[in-house]
């Protein structure tokens, strides 16, 4: 795998999670086109950069101990990737502070280096957060390869920190550079929020969180057929989103215990803040995780997953394989898997190599709902 070299570091990085044989590279133009920007720069040591959603930490791993450095985003991948590619390259794997999407940093920074999220939303936040956070002469400098850049980005580093000049294109990537200016101090339109008629509930969705403006239909499609009678059951919703999942399952099953996981942080803390206003105190476990890794083998009796299909811009179903498989591991013998799925992803045959057991549950023209049992 090629190594990231730039003016700062020569560093050997690996994506997460990790899949033998990845024929995708942790790093890309834009990461280089930013550290070489900052280095024309020539700031001094003391110099504090935020870095923002810097996947798997080319960015932030490549400033450590050049630069005051601290890294925020809203994947827990992200957030681990940081960590093992400090400790691969011979730095201590808590050197660059590290601030979830669901908390808020302190400036005062000179720099930030961000790359422009998928999510638009996110960004939105990000930059409104950043307003009394940044030094006088600060720059906000973004980047992103040309193809998964947006007019849009440019208009809200205008509207939130000042006037915005786009670079030259370079490996088919591109800077957006804006320079702090007197700017109307910006009320957040985050978390926004929707309501359910099925259970009756109101919905409420950080920034970063799936179909933030309305329940997804996949999810729409699974409502109906979700598990009951569990008894005592422990349950997890894998890939939690809001929440949704688990807190119509725990309004039918009331004496069912459960788990809400999701790797992004934002999608963990709607998540929380949902049950809280559906069930009051009843206690329930959230946790911003690489899936189900670190939960005990044989734990759970139930896991409820929608599965994502996407990696930031990376499509495919990995991350799906990847989660079945963590179910399964997690599932007591007898234990079941329920999922809804897109019909083409062909989700029925994959599982089928793993479960003892998997059965058509309800289906839509569009989607299958399917138990697997262990």
């Amino acid at each position: 795998m090629p190594l990231l070299t730039t003016p700062y570091a020569e560093l050997d990085l690996i994506r997460q999670p990790e899949q033998a044989n990845d024929p995708l590279q942790a790093f890309d133009a834009a990461d280089e086109y930013l550290l070489a920007q900052l280095h024309e720069q020539a700031p001094g040591a003391d110099c504090r950069v935020l870095v923002l959603n810097d996947s798997f930490g080319a960015l932030a791993a490549s400033l450590a101990g050049k630069l005051q450095v601290v890294s925020s985003g809203d994947s827990h991948l992200a957030h681990l990737a940081l960590e093992k590619n400090l400790a691969r390259n011979g730095l201590p794997f808590d050197s660059v502070p590290f601030v979830p999407a669901s908390e808020h940093w302190q400036g005062p920074f000179d720099r930030v280096l961000v790359r422009v999220p998928k999510t638009l939303a996110l960004l939105e936040e990000q930059l409104i957060r950043l307003q009394g956070h940044l030094a006088p002469g600060a720059q906000v400098i973004a980047g992103a390869m040309i193809k998964h850049l947006p007019r849009a980005a440019g208009d809200l580093m205008e509207k939130y920190i000042g006037p915005v000049q786009a670079s030259l294109a370079q490996k088919k990537a591109r800077l957006l550079t804006a320079t702090v200016a007197e700017r109307p101090v910006a009320r957040s339109p985050y978390p926004s929020r929707y309501r359910l008629d099925a259970p009756a509930l109101e919905l409420l969705n950080h920034a970063n969180v799936f179909c933030r403006e309305g329940l997804d239909i996949g999810t729409r499609a699974f409502l109906p057929h979700l598990p009951r009678e569990l008894g005592r059951a422990r349950v997890a919703d894998l890939g939690c989103g809001n929440g949704v999942l688990a807190i119509a399952s725990a309004l039918a099953n009331p004496d069912a215990q459960y788990t809400l996981v999701d790797e992004s942080y934002m999608a963990v803390q709607s998540a929380r803040e949902n049950w809280q206003a559906a069930l009051g105190e009843r206690p329930a476990v959230f946790e911003a995780a690489d899936g189900l890794a670190g939960v005990e083998k044989q734990s759970l009796d139930v896991v409820l997953c929608n599965p994502p299909f996407h990696q930031q811009q990376v499509v495919g179903d990995f991350l799906a394989w990847r989660m079945f498989q963590q179910a399964r591991e997690a599932l007591v013998v007898g234990g079941a898997l329920y999922i809804v799925g897109n019909r083409h992803l062909g989700y029925h045959s994959k599982l089928a190599r793993l479960f003892r057991g998997v059965e058509q549950v309800a289906a839509t023209p569009k989607f299958v709902i399917l138990k697997a049992r262990k």
